[in-house]
């Protein structure tokens, strides 16, 4: 069994209260509050940090942290072959991609002020096609080349 893990912190002139403590999954979160955990609930405190646990069927978490970015598909740093994250934030845990794990263009997606059906070379420097990976292209600008 885990012990709650408490410790003060003064940040920015105010004292906060950072602990750790488990949640189901085997994920421990970090949690700070503005005063002494023991007069909170687990639903008080002012900010939230999750160390998530290994993915349990060893399929790639997208969206993933790893260094500071967020990628919502497969990456190529410092291998030879793109690979993804096995949990949310990047911990060390990997695996090398699979046809089946890379990211899938989302039909129909909005950008600018339409809505497109199918890949499109709108927007693109080069002429290249490409696609949203999610339907509202203009709120999460996150895209892919398309094959």
């Amino acid at each position: 069994r885990h012990k709650d893990l408490a410790l003060s912190l003064l940040w920015l002139g105010s004292l906060l209260w950072l602990g750790f403590q488990p949640w189901p999954g085997n994920v421990r979160m970090l949690w700070a509050w503005p005063t002494p955990p023991s007069k909170f609930s687990r639903r008080g405190p002012l900010a939230l940090l999750s160390r998530d646990s290994v993915s349990s069927d060893g399929k790639c978490v997208f969206p993933f942290y790893y260094r500071d970015g967020l990628f919502h598909d497969c990456v190529k740093f410092k291998a030879k072959h793109k690979w993804c994250s096995l949990n949310g934030t990047y911990r060390g845990y990997w695996k090398y991609c699979s046809e089946e794990d890379f990211a899938r263009c989302v039909f129909p997606f909005w950008y600018r002020h339409l809505i497109y059906w199918e890949c499109t070379s709108d927007g693109d420097a080069f002429g290249k096609m490409w696609c949203s990976l999610t339907q509202n292209y203009n709120k999460d600008k996150v895209w892919k080349y398309c094959d």
